[in-house]
């Protein structure tokens, strides 16, 4: 089934690993939000096949620049190829530096 694992370590500084399991090929997004629910950074956006992935974030946002120490939010969102299915999952982490 589909999965989105806690991110480690968590607090982190200066990476985290995300892992997460999808039972089916999905077209599948990563993305890292604030606390005010801004998008930070896509980590992932790709069509995977079935398997456990991880993808790793380096506390930088989508122009390269090193974010600041607080709370962040990862979802994944995973539509399945073959059929309708859709998952998204959020969990919270913490940046410090």
């Amino acid at each position: 089934e589909f999965a989105l694992l806690q991110n480690y370590p968590n607090p982190f500084n200066p990476t985290t690993t995300i892992q997460y399991g999808l039972p089916a090929s999905a077209s599948v997004t990563l993305r890292i939000y604030n606390i005010l629910g801004q998008e930070v950074a896509t980590v992932v956006q790709a069509q995977q096949g079935v398997g456990h992935f991880e993808a790793v974030w380096d506390g930088r946002n989508s122009a390269g620049v090193s974010v600041g120490s607080g709370v962040y939010f990862y979802k994944l969102e995973a539509k399945a190829t073959a059929s309708n299915d859709i998952f998204t999952n959020i969990k919270k982490m913490l940046f410090l530096k």
